[in-house]
C-alpha cells in the first residue's frame, strides 16, 4: 500500500474520541478475514448491508402509509436513510465512529415484515407457538443465516460490534446486569425516534389525515411553529409543512446535543469498553422527554389509529394470516430453501421467515398465487 494512503486506524485515532468504538479494537468476525488496506471493518459492514437483497427490499415495504394512499410517503428504505443521516450528524459532533453508526442505521429495519407494524403484530400472533416474531431479532437471522454472500458459510459475516448493536435493539428491555450498549448504538436508537416523529407528521399532513392546525395543539409542534414564524414570518401551507418537518428534526437534534455533549465529552480518556461498563448513556432532559411523549401519543391516537389506516391494516393482516396458515399446512408450497429450513426449525417459524422477508407487493402476489392452486411459491 502506498504510504500516502492513511490506514483506517490512523484516521480514526486523529478524528475519534477515546470513548468511540475504534475499528482496531473490534472483536472481529465469526469467520476471520484479513484486514483491508484502506477500509475499516465498519466501512465493510456498511457496504455489505447496503448491497444485500434484504436492504433493497426495504423500498417495497411500507413505513406507516401504504401505496394505496399515494406515493409521496416514506418507505422503510427512505426512513432508513433519514435515520442514518440524523445519526451521523449526532455522531460527528460527539466524535463517535460514523462508519459504525451508519452500518447500524442501515441495518436497523431490515427485519421488518410487509405492511409495517401491522405485519409484525400478525406474524407475532401466528408464530406464538414458535417463540413469536420480532423484526429486530429477524434482522439478525437475515444477516447471519438467510443472506448468501460467501461460498463457505451463510450470512454477511458482520463484525461482532454490529451484531451486538442489533442484539441490543432486540433485547432493549433486558437491562438488568447488562452493560450499556456502545454509544454508537444508542445514537442510532435516538435518531430513529427523531426521524419517525417528524416524518410521520410530514406524510400525514401531505395525505390529508391531519392539518397543521391540529398539530399545533401539541407543545413540541407549537414550539417549532413559533420558531419558524420568528425566522420566516407567516409561510404559505406548501412551504410551512416542509419547514415544520425540518424544524422538528433540528429542535430534537439540537436539544439532544446540547444536553449530551458536555456529558459525553467528559468521558474523554476512557475507552469504549470502559464507558460501557460504567453505564454511560445518552439521555434527554425530562421536560423534552415529556413533550416528545405527548407528540407520540398524539400521533398514535390521530395517525396510527386513523380509520383509513385501520381498514388497510385489517385487510393486509388478514392476507398475512391466511398466507401463514395455509403454508404451515402445505409447506411443500414453500421455495426450496425454506422447505429445507422448515425441516430444521419447524414450519411455523420457517413460514414466518419467508413471509417476513417479502415486500408488500410480493406478499400480495404470492397470496393470490397460493390461493389460485398453482405450484410452489417464488423465492424472494
Amino acid at each position: 500500500m502506498n504510504d500516502s494512503v492513511p490506514l483506517p486506524a490512523d484516521r480514526e485515532n486523529r478524528l475519534l474520541a477515546s470513548y468511540a468504538m475504534h475499528g482496531e479494537d473490534s472483536l472481529g468476525r465469526k469467520h476471520p478475514e484479513p484486514t483491508h488496506p484502506y477500509r475499516g471493518p465498519f466501512q465493510r459492514d456498511r457496504d455489505r448491508i447496503l448491497h444485500c437483497s434484504a436492504f433493497r427490499r426495504l423500498a417495497g415495504k411500507m413505513q406507516v402509509f401504504t401505496g394505496d394512499m399515494g406515493d409521496y410517503h416514506r418507505t422503510r428504505l427512505t426512513h432508513t436513510f433519514e435515520v442514518a443521516s440524523i445519526a451521523r450528524t449526532i455522531g460527528r459532533v460527539l466524535r463517535l465512529n460514523e462508519d459504525l453508526i451508519e452500518a447500524l442505521a442501515l441495518m436497523h429495519d431490515i427485519g421488518h415484515p410487509p405492511y409495517g407494524h401491522c405485519g409484525e403484530d400478525v406474524l407475532d400472533d401466528c408464530m406464538r407457538q414458535a417463540g413469536g416474531f420480532s423484526h429486530n431479532q429477524f434482522a439478525l437471522t437475515i444477516v447471519e443465516d438467510l443472506e448468501q454472500r460467501f461460498n463457505r458459510f451463510s450470512g454477511l459475516n458482520l463484525s461482532a460490534e454490529v451484531l451486538a448493536g442489533q442484539n441490543a435493539r432486540a433485547n432493549k428491555h433486558q437491562t438488568e446486569n447488562v452493560a450499556a450498549p456502545l454509544l454508537e448504538v444508542q445514537v442510532v436508537d435516538a435518531a430513529d425516534s427523531m426521524a419517525y416523529d417528524a416524518h410521520d407528521i410530514d406524510d400525514a399532513v401531505q395525505l390529508g389525515l391531519l392539518t397543521i392546525e391540529d398539530l399545533a395543539k401539541v407543545r413540541l409542534v407549537d414550539r417549532a411553529l413559533r420558531s419558524i414564524e420568528s425566522k420566516y414570518g407567516n409561510l404559505p401551507p406548501k412551504q410551512l409543512r416542509p419547514a415544520l418537518v425540518h424544524e422538528l428534526v433540528d429542535l430534537q437534534v439540537s436539544h439532544f446535543l446540547e444536553y449530551n455533549v458536555p456529558r459525553i465529552h467528559a468521558a474523554e480518556g476512557k475507552t469504549a469498553a470502559e464507558v460501557r461498563e460504567e453505564g454511560l448513556r445518552v439521555e434527554e432532559e425530562d421536560l423534552f422527554t415529556s413533550e416528545r411523549r405527548e407528540l407520540e401519543k398524539f400521533l398514535f391516537d390521530n395517525i396510527y389509529r386513523h380509520a383509513r389506516l385501520l381498514e388497510i391494516r385489517r385487510s393486509a393482516g388478514q392476507r398475512l394470516e391466511q398466507l401463514h396458515e395455509r403454508l404451515v399446512k402445505e409447506p411443500n408450497r414453500l421455495p426450496l430453501r425454506f422447505r429445507q429450513r422448515a425441516s430444521g426449525i419447524g414450519p411455523i417459524r420457517a413460514v414466518g421467515e419467508y413471509i417476513a422477508g417479502m415486500t408488500d407487493r410480493f406478499c400480495d402476489v404470492q397470496h393470490e398465487f397460493l390461493f389460485s392452486g398453482a405450484g410452489p411459491l417464488a423465492d424472494w
